[in-house]
């Protein structure tokens, strides 16, 4: 019966992301168990999934969403300046360097625990070689983090992170504007020994089994009962 039940419950799972690695799958079905929202992970060819039932499709999305999951995909130094046979133009070249220094920039920041999202602009001016003046550097980070957390604790060390890493870059030129993440959606009001979906259908099935096999054994005494006035009228015959 409990078999029978776990695969109803299964039938009924809807994947809410795929193509992921099993880190970002794990971070994910911790964080919905967490929540109280049952799911797992299953290994596909290109990847990881995460599923979990129908009709907790909707509230799942977005408790993911209000923890920055899944985590976004940052290209590396590596990956940008990845040698493919192609000459690049100076212009392509710094394009493609600031675009890697925002990215790792921005990696690093969303590394953070309580960050769950950065974003890192950089504008670097472009030297001129016959002219004396130096048009300074500048940056803005946007950071989403959890509700509650001290963001302001985190501002200095994010500027100075951002200024080591941009070279001419003053600290003054850095500017920092966080915002904090909406709740995620509360729990149901259920009580907190709410059975799983399986356990709760094999109850219910449970239930009905009993509940024949008693209306059964009333129907066979109540058959007894009736049957037993006649053999004793037989009897005394």
């Amino acid at each position: 019966m409990l078999a029978l039940a776990s695969q109803l419950a299964a039938c009924g799972d809807q994947t809410l992301y795929a193509k992921l690695d099993e880190r970002q799958a794990n971070d994910m079905v911790s964080t919905l168990r967490l929540a109280g929202v049952q799911a797992n992970k299953r290994a596909k060819e290109d990847g990881f999934e995460v599923l979990t039932a129908e009709a907790d499709f909707a509230r799942a999305v977005q408790i993911l969403k209000a923890q920055g999951l899944p985590r976004e995909d940052f290209d590396s130094l590596g990956k940008v300046f990845k040698r493919e046979g192609f000459v690049s133009t100076p212009v392509e070249e710094r394009a493609r360097l600031m675009h890697a220094l925002s990215q790792e920039l921005s990696h690093t920041l969303t590394s953070i625990d309580g960050v769950l999202q950065a974003r890192v602009t950089l504008v670097v001016p472009e030297r001129h070689p016959l002219s004396d003046k130096v048009q300074p550097s500048s940056a803005s980070v946007m950071i989403k983090h959890r509700p509650g957390f001290n963001v302001e604790a985190l501002l200095p060390k994010v500027r100075a992170l951002v200024v080591n890493s941009v070279e001419g870059l003053p600290y003054e030129s850095v500017s920092v504007v966080a915002f904090a993440a909406e709740p995620g959606p509360a729990l149901p009001p259920t009580p907190d020994n709410r059975p799983e979906p399986a356990l709760a259908m094999a109850i219910t099935l449970g239930g009905v089994s009993l509940g024949a096999a008693g209306w059964l054994a009333w129907r066979r005494r109540r058959a007894g009962e009736q049957d037993q006035p006649a053999l004793q009228g037989a009897t005394h015959d």
